[in-house]
């Protein structure tokens, strides 16, 4: 990987995780290279796997998201190909981990009212035992990793 990771090419990684709709003619000046060189570079990256998408962030308050949740569920290995496809079929589901300790997934939620994440827990309950912890603030957002050799 050290080969496809030059100095140039971490800048850009670092640029686009602060701002991936940054124009390619403004991260080129940043690192002092030409617009269709710095094309080429992120091209490459995204073929190799190195950039594997691009998201938008939601308030989800401004939508009337106002419950979080962390879920943890205990799922015997019998039960898994029946859950994955229940669990990604929830839309409220923001991401579930398969995780190791007393249970074995991690599953993070938002909901517009507590009598929902309620009735999601009991559906959930079917694959085993939960436990759940509802967010009261987060003192730091999903944030990018730094990127460096």
């Amino acid at each position: 990987m050290e080969k496809k990771l030059d100095d140039v090419n971490l800048k850009i990684l670092n640029i686009l995780q602060t701002d991936a709709r940054m124009p390619v003619k403004q991260i080129a000046s940043e690192v002092c290279l030409s617009a269709p060189a710095v094309s080429a570079r992120i091209a490459r990256m995204e073929h190799d796997k190195l950039i594997s998408g691009y998201q938008l962030k939601l308030d989800y308050h401004q939508f009337g998201y106002f419950i979080k949740a962390f879920i943890n569920l205990a799922v015997e290995p019998k039960q898994k190909p029946e859950f994955y496809p229940y669990i990604k079929s929830v839309a409220n589901v923001i991401e579930c981990n398969c995780v190791t300790g007393d249970y074995s997934m991690l599953i993070e939620v938002v909901f517009r009212k507590t009598e929902e994440l309620d009735h999601f827990v009991n559906e959930l309950q079917r694959f085993g035992k939960t436990l759940t912890q509802i967010v009261f603030s987060t003192s730091v957002e999903h944030r990018n990793i730094p990127v460096q050799l």
